[in-house]
């Protein structure tokens, strides 16, 4: 009898340093990568196509994305704004491009100085520029950030979200990302957003990025397994956060995280102990650094077992 499975992405490489106060050197990010990997990680968010002058950690982008790209072992991912960041990222090779946009508009607003309208009409230029490139399709996330509530707008209409999601599917995205950008999201909100976001677009995947800012991270992951989601972003050591939103401290422990979709039942694939081990490197490359995780300090209990694709 076939298990259902489940994916983390790793995106500790992009989200979970674009806020630490060192500039990570392209050779530890891709050592990162390559650990991850070898753990059993499939996807891995590498870098973000912005501009160093707003974020100076990604000056390397296009020398992460190349070596990430000729790695191999994975699928490379990065995220990108706007449609130059999107010809960069496809010109390097990437087969995984994540468009960012937010539900909140006071939000949009401060990241991309665009209307969430006017970010959308953005994405319609991206799907063009993929379907005209030679090659392999690439992939197209399509990203709606602050999708449970925004530190400088509050409410987000849950309306929005479901609608800004069904665009991106009309538009031509390949998956869908509901994302948490600064940790107001609850379990009862996300399964009732996210059940609803599942129906509007299927029969497209949809994967949730959540943080742990209010400590809710992985009740919110339950959520939204339980809405039928099976594809979470996630970062070692619970790194990242979001610039542009005060207080957006945390990503989601991709080593809590997979312990447990595990425990939940679902097959992940990855080998806990050796994302431990990553994670030990990852603070030497850091120092000074807050990363969080349960079972970095507890270790995993006696009765784990991991759950095989199949039984």
């Amino acid at each position: 009898m076939s298990r259902q499975t489940a994916r983390v992405r790793e995106v500790g490489p992009r989200d979970g340093l674009q806020m630490v106060s060192s500039i990570l050197s392209t050779e530890h990010k891709l050592e990162w990568c390559r650990a991850a990997a070898k753990a059993g990680i499939e996807e891995i968010e590498v870098t973000s196509f912005v501009p160093p002058s707003l974020i100076p950690q990604f000056a390397d982008a296009r020398e992460v994305a190349l070596g990430a790209v000729a790695m191999g072992g994975f699928r490379a991912a990065a995220l990108v704004p706007n449609l130059k960041g999107a010809e960069r990222a496809i010109a390097a090779g990437l087969p995984v491009v994540n468009y960012v946009l937010s539900a909140s508009e006071a939000h949009n607003l401060a990241n991309v100085r665009r209307s969430s309208d006017e970010s959308l009409k953005g994405f319609g230029d991206i799907v063009a520029l993929r379907d005209a490139a030679p090659g392999a399709k690439t992939i197209l996330g399509g990203c709606v950030a602050t999708a449970f509530g925004c530190t400088i707008q509050g409410d987000v209409p849950e309306r929005r979200v479901i609608e800004i999601a069904g665009r991106y599917a009309e538009m031509g995205a390949d998956e869908i990302v509901i994302a948490d950008t600064v940790g107001y999201a609850a379990p009862l909100q996300v399964r009732r957003i996210m059940s609803a976001v599942v129906k509007e677009v299927f029969p497209l995947p949809v994967a949730c990025h959540f943080h742990d800012t209010r400590g809710l991270g992985l009740a919110n992951v339950t959520a939204a397994v339980e809405a039928g989601v099976r594809a979470f972003d996630a970062s070692i050591g619970g790194l990242g956060g979001c610039p542009f939103a005060p207080g957006a401290s945390g990503n989601i422990d991709t080593e809590d995280t997979v312990f447990l979709l595990e425990q939940l039942g679902l097959a992940t694939g990855v080998d806990i102990e050796a994302l431990v081990a990553l994670r030990a490197r990852v603070a030497e490359w850091l120092p000074g650094e807050n990363l969080g995780g349960a079972i970095a300090r507890a270790g995993l209990p006696k009765t784990f077992r991991s759950n095989a694709a199949h039984d």
